[in-house]
């Protein structure tokens, strides 16, 4: 199966339900699969969840955060990559994710296309022809 013909999933871990569906209608609108899940915890319990190109992940979650999920993927070296995204901007926070390796940090508000850009770059689409 060749880039053009695969399915490209996408994980939305946000407790914000507007939010899982926006992201949802932005990542099918660029011919994504997208995935939501309300927590890190569903995500994590997921025994069906595909292999994912990429994770979304809302940084201040209930339970477990986006943070440290990200930390808990990268301890077992999960190659995913992932972009963070907050409600609550802070410059400490925004340091720290970056530290991370994080292919990149937005706030809810920011425009859809710099987060698809951010993926592309995210998931090396340079020959992945729509």
């Amino acid at each position: 199966m060749n880039k053009t013909s695969a399915k490209i999933y996408i994980a939305v871990i946000d407790d914000d339900e507007s939010i899982r569906l926006s992201m949802s209608r932005l990542l099918r609108a660029a011919h994504f699969q997208p995935v939501t899940y309300p927590s890190a915890e569903v995500f994590l319990s997921d025994a069906n969840r595909p292999n994912f190109s990429c994770l979304i992940l809302d940084i201040q979650l209930n339970g477990v955060s986006g943070l440290d999920l990200s930390e808990r993927l990268l301890a077992v070296k999960s190659t995913t990559p992932f972009i963070f995204i907050t409600a609550k901007d802070n410059p400490d926070v925004q340091k720290r994710v970056e530290a991370s390796g994080c292919a990149g940090y937005f706030r809810k508000t920011d425009s859809g296309a710099d987060i698809l850009a951010a993926i592309h770059r995210a998931i090396s689409m340079e020959d992945f022809v729509l």
